[in-house]
């Protein structure tokens, strides 16, 4: 926060290779920082941050309207297709710190696949680095962001269909951290009407978290 009537807003992405990790923080920031394309293994071999345009008058806070800037960290799929995990993980932490050192971070988004089922070990490797990166903390700033979601609704599955069929291991998690997900449609409505609903919804998770952030001082 630099002054009473604007906000920055300091998110992470993490997940698996190809979970849609860069197409999301694309959406999010309502650009094309972040390179993304299909591969049969990693595209992104480095964090990056990217910054998105002032959303002017997009909450209100206090009685006052609030514009909103959006940042967000992307970060190299984990397990890596060429990296090693102990690679990777020693990035993304160094980064945490260099962008987010002082003013902290609000969110990390666990970006899952919703038509890739999410159980076994290598399901389970992004939510262990965002433990040991975030420590005891994580569960109040952590959230399952759910790409691909298109591919659900063409199958005729709702979102509590989908969740009442979801394995135990992410339903665990989901409680875990008290139910916050969101799910991201990639086609069908507009890019922008898919933001604005995604980040609506990323804003009452922070109002709910008291807009705390975590630091890495």
């Amino acid at each position: 926060m630099t002054d009473t009537n604007k906000m920055i807003v300091n998110l992470a992405v993490f997940g698996r290779t190809q979970s849609g990790k860069s197409s999301a923080g694309n959406i999010l920031l309502g650009s094309t920082d972040f390179y993304s394309s299909l591969s049969p293994g990693s595209i992104t071999k480095e964090c990056s941050l990217g910054r998105s345009c002032y959303l002017h008058s997009f909450m209100r806070r206090g009685g006052q309207e609030i514009t909103l800037q959006i940042q967000v960290l992307d970060t190299p799929g984990y397990p890596h297709s060429k990296l090693s995990m102990e690679h990777v993980k020693r990035e993304v932490k160094k980064a945490l710190a260099h962008h987010f050192g002082q003013e902290g971070l609000h969110l990390a988004l666990l970006v899952q696949r919703a038509d890739v089922p999410f159980f076994g070990q290598e399901a389970s490797h992004p939510v262990q680095l965002i433990q040991e990166l975030l420590g005891d903390s994580w569960k109040n700033h952590t959230a399952v962001l759910f790409t691909h979601s298109e591919k659900i609704e063409e199958a005729g599955i709702s979102e509590d269909e989908y969740l009442h069929e979801a394995s135990d291991t992410l339903l665990t998690l989901l409680n875990s951290i008290q139910q916050r997900y969101a799910f991201l449609h990639e086609t069908g409505n507009s890019c922008n009407e898919q933001r604005i609903k995604i980040l609506e919804r990323i804003i009452e998770f922070i109002k709910e978290n008291h807009y705390q952030v975590l630091s890495f001082t």
